[in-house]
């Protein structure tokens, strides 16, 4: 059988392998679904296969035959989060309501992903609707955490992050609204990113005013992050929210690095909830090991948690507007996504004004940082992966949390902000499991935030052994 260790090495390597005909298209497709075959039994990561997918890789092979420009991503096997449409493919937003919807129509993501050479391998799981830090459904189950099957993936993109690990997929698009693209990122040791908001037009979509939810996506490694985010990036005439790109190279960004002397600023807790005490050393580590070549790091004391009750009065907004279609089926949704509706209708409009003007309040002080410093990191996550049958972890350094998603107040913090935020791996704890450092950067600041996830990576790498799931 022929060796394929070629899917756990970068996207980028494996697309050069295609694009300079050392490996082809349906090579890497049926190499890919022998992996899905053997591993995601134990994982529940991809909960669709596309039956179209060898096709595609043959259609990508003959257009190189046939002298075509291969495209960007030339064949590479992508993962779509089930609550992202793929015309012909069932897509059940994770909801019993939904189980046996079939979507008629590519989301826009998709379509450029397609138009770049990409494979469409299937669709990846996720919570009812997006909605929770850790992964499970009524229509699919529960999707383990290939470093270790007892613990979750994390959330909402979930799904795609175990697959990612696992060797399943190259590149994985998924969504974040309080932190969907990081959390899991960080739990299975992966690179994610929440794009600015715009940066990836969201089409279609039940709210086209969204200002909290973006589209984006996540990868083994932050040069893999950038060939996507190149691809997926963009304005578009059929949203309204919506932001240039025009001249902009991302990978070419992480290829060049940052410049010596760049201005890091590092927050223990910014969401003051309190932080695992041996995550946030290993977090500590990397970011003042960033000295190391030459950077500017500073501790901060950054107080944010006025930004909590913000996010959740916003995020009740949000599940109120998102999901007002489909209020005929209210009684049929989970207890996460019912519970959401039911506190956005119960929360007072005074309430939605001040967490508006709370977050006026938090733009104002990231723009004051921002003028004495060029990125911010923090621990992604507070906690390290818990048991996967919890739904969310009760307590955190002792403090018990009130709501189910108060534990991922250090991501959803950020995306009041509407900035580019990224989770990359910076080691692993005492059981092996993996940690994510979380890097906020400038308004539309992606380039700079790539290129310290890349040097992280390079600083502070995981290590050499496989994933539990991948053995």
């Amino acid at each position: 059988m022929r060796d394929t260790a070629f899917l756990d090495g970068s996207a980028t390597a494996l697309r050069d392998l295609v694009r300079d005909r050392r490996l082809s298209a349906v090579e890497v497709v049926e190499a890919t679904l022998a992996r899905v075959t053997e591993r995601n039994p134990a994982l529940n990561a991809v909960v669709t296969l596309n039956p179209r997918a060898l096709d595609e890789a043959r259609a990508v092979d003959a257009a190189r035959a046939r002298g075509g420009a291969p495209g960007v991503l030339c064949g590479l096997p992508v993962g779509i989060k089930d609550i992202t449409p793929v015309a012909g493919l069932r897509t059940t937003y994770g909801s019993a309501v939904y189980a046996d919807h079939v979507a008629t129509e590519d989301a826009l993501v998709v379509t450029r992903l397609r138009e770049a050479g990409a494979v469409i391998l299937g669709k990846t799981n996720c919570p009812e609707f997006a909605a929770g830090g850790n992964t499970f459904n009524d229509v699919f189950g529960r999707t383990r955490n290939p470093w270790d099957p007892s613990k979750s993936a994390g959330g909402s993109t979930g799904g795609g992050a175990a697959a990612l690990a696992a060797g399943m997929i190259a590149l994985a698009e998924g969504t974040d609204l309080g932190g969907s693209l990081r959390i899991p990122a960080s739990f299975c040791g992966v690179v994610g990113i929440r794009p600015s908001v715009g940066l990836v037009p969201t089409v279609p979509t039940d709210w086209l005013w969204d200002t909290l939810q973006v589209t984006g996506p996540m990868a083994r490694t932050a040069a893999d992050v950038a060939l996507a985010l190149q691809v997926m990036a963009g304005p578009s005439a059929r949203t309204p929210i919506t932001a240039p790109f025009a001249g902009r190279d991302l990978p070419a960004a992480v290829a060049a690095g940052l410049p010596r002397g760049t201005r890091v600023r590092y927050a223990a807790d910014p969401a003051r909830i309190g932080v695992d005490v041996e995550l946030e050393g290993i977090c500590r580590r990397a970011a003042f090991g960033l000295e190391a070549s030459g950077h500017l790091v500073e501790e901060i004391d950054l107080d944010l948690a006025f930004a909590r009750p913000a996010f959740l009065a916003l995020r009740g907004l949000w599940f109120v507007a998102q999901m007002h279609p489909r209020f005929a089926h209210r009684e049929r949704f989970g207890a996460n996504v019912a519970g959401n509706i039911t506190r956005g209708l119960e929360t007072p409009l005074e309430a939605v004004g001040a967490a508006e003007q709370a977050r006026n309040r938090l733009w104002r002080i990231c723009e004051d940082l921002f003028a004495h410093t060029d990125l911010i990191v923090t621990p992604t996550m507070a906690v390290p992966p818990f048991p996967v049958e919890q739904n969310y972890p009760e307590t955190i350094a002792g403090t018990p949390m009130e709501t189910y998603i108060d534990w991922i107040a250090p991501t959803f913090i950020w995306s009041l902000t509407g900035l580019p935020v990224a989770s990359v791996p910076c080691g692993r704890d005492a059981r092996g499991l993996p940690v994510g450092l979380q890097i906020i950067g400038p308004p539309m600041g992606e380039e700079r935030v790539l290129a310290l996830a890349g040097a992280i990576e390079t600083l502070s790498p995981l290590g050499p052994q496989e994933p539990a799931g991948a053995r």
